[in-house]
């Protein structure tokens, strides 16, 4: 291409874009809503446009080929934005959920729980009932405040066996103390 014919096309395309672009923001604008959202679109359209050359073909309906693409822009937006709507909306009924849970498991909070002495015998039998092995590291990690780490270089374990010992212990102490629920979150703080 010589310097005269890329100057030509230039001017080309600048007339194209100055013809068009109001109108194409407008239409894009009446669907996306957001200004922002319209112009992107609409730069993204003329984008396309240049890179493809487009606009130098006599072949092309260019009113026609730029407000099919600038609607097919704004289809494809609202359909993400659609997309990510829902997931937000889903995310935000898990998380009302959570709270729904909370403030029920709060309500039904019985304050007597830690004025009764029985409670630590309850906690003690709880922690007792579990093998020893698995009590010896829960009592280290939870009573004593050694991290996994250290627990399993004492006890020269791998740190995946005082993990699922860990586990084991919370999914233990959970059932046995099922009824005390407060104090199973205590206990596993």
């Amino acid at each position: 291409m010589t310097t005269q014919n890329h100057k030509n096309t230039i001017a080309e395309f600048e007339e194209i874009y100055i013809s068009f672009y109001p109108r194409l923001k407008r239409f894009a604008q009446e669907y996306v809503i957001s200004e922002a959202d319209a112009e992107n679109i609409v730069q993204d359209v003329f984008l396309t446009l240049w890179e493809r050359g487009a606009f130098v073909s006599s072949h092309i309906n260019l009113t026609s080929y730029l407000f099919t693409n600038i609607k097919n822009r704004c289809i494809d937006f609202l359909r993400h934005r659609i997309v990510m709507q829902n997931a937000a909306n889903k995310m935000q009924e898990e998380y009302e959920l959570a709270l729904q849970i909370k403030l029920q498991s709060l309500q039904a909070f019985d304050e007597q729980i830690f004025s009764n002495a029985d409670m630590e015998t309850v906690v003690v039998n709880a922690i007792q009932s579990l093998p020893e092995k698995c009590r010896q590291i829960f009592v280290m990690n939870k009573i004593e405040g050694k991290k996994q780490k250290t627990i399993a270089e004492e006890l020269n374990l791998s740190i995946h066996t005082v993990e699922s010992q860990m586990a084991i212990a919370y999914r233990k102490l959970k059932e046995i103390l099922k009824e005390h629920l407060p104090l199973l979150f205590f206990l596993l703080i």
